[in-house]
């Protein structure tokens, strides 16, 4: 068992890797588009925050909350032969469904294919959907919705206000100042990207170790692995994913300084909020609502709603689809273990 426990850490850090780049797009998108920073300096920059997170959900925040709940939201009995499968399987499903839109430039959800994965390896070993921890999944499903919409009313406000009290400024200068406020706006969704999405792997990694009873619950999990989640999460972004930075920075709405100051606020204030109650969230979806929040105070034609309609069927087919292929690749495990 302890072979297959270190496999599967290994490829925690390998999906850990792969959401950094595939969502790094999320905390640069706007930044890189404003041309505030070039795409190099805006990797560093959203990397050095995603990794800061670790300290303040540590010992600000006092915990990570967002691991727990992700440990929890499937029922995998401890001492299970077959439980680290349900993981790996859960794992390898999220980390192909991430790559392929990655590939395709559809910025998706990680966190919502890592739990589709999860759900679907579990119901398919056990047979049941009651290993399906309600409580704690139809908050993560329903997020699916509620986030992108606080996202975008958050960022509808914000840039409705920002407006009015700067509407007699003079643009070159407000523009200036937009620009340096989007380093502290983006600084700050990266806070938020990096202490939501690196715990998720932690709490897959938890779930691991407890079912092999390395630790008695998710609370005692090594200090080593949250540091290295968050190492792990910032290097991927630090890789950058540019396929996806032009669908998120250009072809929803395009974003000047102020509204991606807007944007990224709305982002961030979303994102500490969920986390705060322990929610699982898509920084993906709530920045794209964020976006779409900013481009529909000028006008709605403003947003590019056909690919905003592509975005959502991506959103919402994650689940099931990454679902069945760990479902699949769960099969393919027990003919030939």
């Amino acid at each position: 068992m302890f072979p297959l426990l270190i496999v599967i850490i290994g490829f925690a850090f390998i999906f850990d890797y792969i959401n950094g780049f595939h969502d790094s797009a999320n905390s640069i998108a706007t930044i890189v588009s404003t041309k505030v920073l070039t795409p190099f300096q805006a990797v560093v920059w959203a990397a050095f925050f995603n990794f800061s997170a670790f300290f303040i959900s540590k010992y600000i925040i006092g915990g990570f909350g967002i691991a727990d709940t992700i440990a929890k939201s499937v029922t995998i009995q401890t001492g299970d032969p077959l439980a680290l499968y349900v993981v790996l399987a859960g794992l390898l499903s999220a980390i192909i469904w991430n790559l392929i839109t990655w590939w395709f430039g559809i910025p998706s959800s990680s966190s919502h294919a890592l739990i589709g994965g999860l759900i679907g390896a579990a119901v398919t070993h056990y047979q049941s959907f009651a290993v399906v921890v309600a409580q704690k999944v139809i908050p993560i499903i329903s997020f699916i919705v509620i986030a992108p919409l606080v996202g975008m009313i958050i960022a509808f406000v914000i840039t409705v206000i920002i407006v009015q009290i700067c509407k007699r400024a003079n643009p070159y200068k407000a523009e200036r100042w937009f620009k340096r406020l989007q380093l502290v706006s983006s600084a700050a969704f990266s806070i938020g990207h990096g202490g939501n999405d690196a715990q998720k792997v932690m709490g897959l990694i938890g779930a691991a170790m407890v079912a092999t009873k390395h630790i008695p619950d998710i609370k005692s999990i090594p200090d080593w692995v949250p540091l290295l989640c968050f190492v792990a999460i910032a290097l991927g972004t630090l890789s950058g994913g540019w396929k996806i930075v032009k669908t998120m920075g250009t072809r929803i709405t395009k974003v000047t300084p102020l509204e991606g100051v807007a944007a990224e606020s709305a982002g961030a204030i979303t994102l500490f909020l969920t986390e705060h109650f322990k929610i699982p969230v898509s920084t993906t979806h709530t920045i794209t609502g964020a976006i779409i929040g900013v481009g529909a105070t000028k006008r709605l034609s403003a947003v590019r709603w056909g690919v905003t309609v592509s975005l959502l069927w991506a959103w919402i087919l994650t689940i099931p689809i990454s679902g069945i292929m760990a479902a699949i690749i769960f099969f393919l495990f027990k003919i030939f273990i």
